[in-house]
C-alpha cells in the first residue's frame, strides 16, 4: 500500500471536541498514559474520516498506522463516545418549545444495510426477511427522526426491522406517545406524512382521498395544501445527516447498530450547528 495526502472538511474545533470525550472516556477506563496507539487527537480524528468519508476501515487503520482490529475498536470506541451525549425524546421536544419553535416533524427512513438471515413472520403467516423492506425492495433498518421546522433533526430513534411500518415503529418505541404528549403540555404539535394516519390528536396529518373515489371537499385540500408547504423544510433532515456523513449511506455492521452511528452523526451535526454556523 502507498500513503497519500488528503484533507477531510471538518473544523479542528470538532476533532478537539471529540479528542476530549474520547479523553474521557480512557480516564474512566483507567488507560494508563502512553499504551495507546494514538492520541485522543488523532483517534478523533480517524473517526471523523470514517463518517465524513466512509473510508474502509482497513485502509483507514493502515492510514493512521494501527491494524485493522485496533481501527475498528477506535471507531467503536468513538461512536459510543458520540451516542452517549444524545438526549431523549422528552427533552428534545421540550428545547425545541424553548427555543420557541411552533411545530416539529415526524419522518421515517431505511438505512440501506447488508442483507440478514434474520426472518420473521408476515401478517399473512408467511415467513419473511425481518429487515427486508417490501416497499422499498431493498434491506434495511427502520428509522424515525423528529425534526424542527427548519429541517435540523433532534432525536432519532432506535433501529427497527425494515418489514415494519412507520406507524409501528413510532407507536412500539413511544414515540407517538410523547409527541402527543408534547402537543397537550407544550403547545408543540407534529407534522407527519399520511403513513402516519391514527396516531393522535397530536400529530397532524393529510387527509386521504376517499374510497368511494369522490374528491376531497375544498377544506380538506386546502388543509392539505399547508401541511405539505409546512412539512418539506423538515422532510430535509435525513438529507442533511445522509449527505453530510457518508458513512450513513451504507451500513455493514449489525442493522441495530445504526441506531448508534446515527445518534452519533447528529451530535456531530448538532455541534456544527451550535457553534460554527458558518459550516451550516
Amino acid at each position: 500500500m502507498l500513503p497519500y495526502r488528503a484533507m477531510i472538511d471538518v473544523p479542528r474545533e470538532l476533532v478537539q471536541y471529540l479528542g476530549r470525550l474520547l479523553a474521557a472516556e480512557r480516564r474512566a477506563r483507567g488507560t494508563r498514559t502512553g499504551t495507546r496507539a494514538l492520541t485522543c487527537f488523532y483517534q478523533a480524528l480517524m473517526v471523523l474520516v470514517w463518517f465524513r468519508k466512509h473510508e474502509d476501515v482497513t485502509l483507514l487503520g493502515a492510514g493512521f498506522g494501527v491494524s485493522r482490529a485496533t481501527a475498528y475498536r477506535y471507531l467503536d470506541e468513538g461512536i459510543a463516545v458520540l451516542a452517549a451525549q444524545a438526549q431523549d425524546l422528552h427533552t428534545a421536544l421540550r428545547r425545541v418549545a424553548e427555543d420557541g419553535w411552533a411545530y416539529v416533524i415526524l419522518d421515517g427512513k431505511l438505512f440501506d444495510c447488508d442483507r440478514l438471515t434474520e426472518t420473521t413472520i408476515s401478517v399473512k403467516g408467511e415467513v419473511i426477511d425481518a429487515w427486508y423492506s417490501g416497499k422499498h425492495r431493498a434491506f434495511g433498518a427502520s428509522i424515525q427522526a423528529v425534526m424542527r421546522p427548519d429541517g435540523l433533526p433532534v432525536w432519532t430513534s432506535a433501529a427497527m426491522p425494515g418489514h415494519l411500518h412507520d406507524l409501528t415503529c413510532a407507536q412500539t418505541q413511544g414515540i407517538t406517545a410523547a409527541l402527543n404528549w408534547a402537543a397537550s403540555e407544550l403547545d408543540l404539535p407534529t407534522l407527519a406524512d399520511s403513513g402516519y394516519d391514527g396516531a393522535g390528536h397530536g400529530i397532524k396529518t393529510p387527509a386521504k382521498q376517499p374510497a368511494d373515489g369522490k374528491r376531497l371537499s375544498m377544506a380538506n385540500r386546502t388543509v392539505n395544501r399547508l401541511l405539505r408547504g409546512l412539512r418539506w423544510q423538515g422532510e430535509r433532515g435525513f438529507a442533511i445527516l445522509v449527505g453530510r456523513w457518508k458513512t450513513l449511506r451504507h451500513t455493514t455492521a449489525s442493522p441495530r447498530r445504526t441506531s448508534d452511528i446515527l445518534a452519533a452523526a447528529l451530535h456531530l451535526t448538532h455541534f456544527e450547528y451550535k457553534y460554527l454556523p458558518q459550516s451550516r
